[in-house]
């Protein structure tokens, strides 16, 4: 098992996501500098964290997404290789054009940071098999620009092909039809605003989000 997680300049969760992913995989993952041309030889997952990589300028991931590292990522991404990108993450992700839509400015203006209820809105993914389809978990969010905005033939696709992975379960942000975490098409990349590495252990105030590194490990180890 050989994990990774790659970092940018204003990255500041690639080191919750690096103790998540030992943690729950027993195994310290790889540290990725963004400026690397190649990611290391035999991952099994990749993880781009959350933050404000290049202060957010642009739009936010957008700088990040044009690192060099990322053709490495994507390239692995269209192989089949399992990436998970939280927060920041998601927002390079869509910038990537490995997930559809784009990450707006949160509708009320202002910096949110708190925990919110999700919908696990699909449990048949490698990213979520460990929790109940429909079930209420608890993750904390720490967005200003996590609106989730795609066009209507794009939403109307993503909810027909289960690729919904989680909802928010109550108003947070504007995202539309309340989207939290989408999946792409094959089911190996996943992108998700609120942060599971943060919520880990009973000490972070609850551990909903250690089962989503449970489902990953738990997929990889079983394949």
């Amino acid at each position: 098992m050989k994990t990774a997680v790659v970092t940018f300049p204003g990255s500041n969760c690639d080191r919750d996501i690096w103790v998540a992913l030992r943690d729950v995989s027993g195994k310290e993952p790889v540290k990725v500098w963004h400026g690397d041309a190649e990611l290391p030889d035999g991952l099994d997952f990749i993880a781009l964290p959350g933050g404000f990589s290049y202060g957010d300028y642009l739009r936010s991931g957008s700088m990040a997404a044009n690192s060099p590292i990322m053709r490495s990522v994507v390239a692995a991404a269209e192989r089949g290789v399992p990436v998970l990108g939280v927060c920041n993450g998601f927002q390079v992700l869509t910038e990537a054009r490995l997930l559809p839509g784009a990450l707006m400015r949160n509708s009320n203006q202002h910096f949110i940071c708190r925990t919110v209820p999700l919908t696990v809105e699909n449990n048949q993914s490698l990213f979520t098999s460990a929790y109940e389809a429909g079930e209420t978990i608890h993750i904390p969010v720490a967005h200003h620009d996590g609106n989730y905005f795609a066009d209507a033939e794009t939403l109307d696709r993503l909810e027909g092909e289960g690729r919904v992975a989680f909802r928010y379960a109550e108003a947070v942000n504007g995202s539309q039809r309340d989207i939290a975490g989408v999946l792409n098409k094959a089911g190996n990349v996943l992108g998700m605003m609120p942060h599971p590495e943060r919520a880990i252990e009973a000490a972070h105030g609850g551990s909903d989000g250690r089962r989503l590194f449970e489902s990953v490990i738990g997929s990889l180890v079983g394949a």
